[in-house]
């Protein structure tokens, strides 16, 4: 059975998904744009559709995503030492 919500088939072709490319594509603040935007039009027109709940559920979906990719984030940069080069601090 096809899931429209979590995996839908239609994109997953080739051997990837095309979250994981987008994700590849952008920095990590493009990124987050990404799935906070995705969130918040799924959110808009839940009501319009006729998919309600589909919708509402894909709102949820990238809304988990992005909260997942933030604490990734802050996982990864509690684990980094912070160093000054030149002036400018940053993480190793």
């Amino acid at each position: 059975m096809n899931d429209l919500v979590n995996k839908p088939d239609h994109y997953n072709t080739g051997g990837v998904e095309c979250i994981k490319a987008i994700e590849a594509s952008m920095s990590p603040t493009e990124f987050k744009g990404y799935l906070k935007g995705n969130a918040m039009k799924y959110l808009w027109r839940y009501s319009y559709k006729g998919h309600d709940i589909q919708d509402l559920s894909k709102s949820i979906w990238y809304t988990t995503r992005l909260k997942e990719y933030i604490e990734g984030e802050s996982t990864n940069m509690a684990g980094r030492e912070t160093r000054t080069i030149y002036g400018h601090t940053g993480t190793s």
